[in-house]
């Protein structure tokens, strides 16, 4: 049914591959899901991303994903363990509100990733983000942070997606204001927010409104 569907849309959309082209994958509402796809579709809508106040919508008018997550029900075995490792960023890690989404969002200004900026932007100024703050991190700069914790954490995400690696001075004085085991939360949240933005490019996805 999935490679049917694939098919059936790149004929449609002439499978354009720019950046701002149609999503390459299609758009699976809730009745086209097949028995290895509806546990992740349940797990994604019925989570603890559902919960609370919602800052940016997980499906659309006809229940089709938003985001990154439509994709992971093309390959719903890794799509699980990639949305239960989200959810445990977003959820249970030992950072702050504020530093997790200063982080996505430098993840976001390096890939330039749209829908990450759209999701996360409203998260960060709910977790007390300035508009300050969040349009310096956006523009690839650091903002003017009180928290020394905070500025630590935010260093050492950016040259991690910038370098790909963190000196000695970078790495411990992360480690020294935040702990190791924020620090191994950090390293791990760029990989996943990496992954998205990855993921978001290859198959042309945007915010809402974007994509088909």
């Amino acid at each position: 049914m999935r490679c049917h569907l694939l098919a059936q849309h790149c004929l449609c959309t002439g499978a354009r591959t720019t950046l701002g082209a149609m999503t390459r994958l299609p758009r699976l509402t809730p009745g086209e899901l097949d028995l290895g796809q509806r546990p992740l579709y349940d797990a994604i809508t019925g989570g603890p991303r559902a919960g609370g106040p919602q800052l940016f919508a997980l499906t659309d008018a006809q229940g089709r994903l938003n985001g990154p997550f439509n994709a992971m029900l093309f390959a719903p075995r890794v799509g699980a363990a990639l949305q239960e490792l989200g959810s445990a960023i977003r959820y249970r890690t030992s950072l702050s509100d504020r530093i997790r989404e200063l982080a996505v969002l430098a993840v976001a200004a390096q890939w330039d990733s749209a829908f990450e900026r759209y999701a996360h932007e409203p998260i960060g100024r709910a977790a007390g983000l300035t508009d300050a703050e969040i349009a310096a991190v956006n523009a690839g700069t650091a903002p003017e942070l009180s928290d020394p914790a905070e500025a630590a954490a935010l260093e050492l995400v950016r040259v991690l997606v910038a370098r790909g690696d963190a000196d000695d001075a970078v790495f411990d004085r992360a480690v020294s204001l935040n702990g190791i085991e924020a620090v191994v939360e950090l390293t791990t949240l760029v990989g996943y927010y990496v992954t998205l933005a990855l993921q978001l490019r290859v198959f042309r996805v945007g915010p809402p409104g974007d994509s088909a």
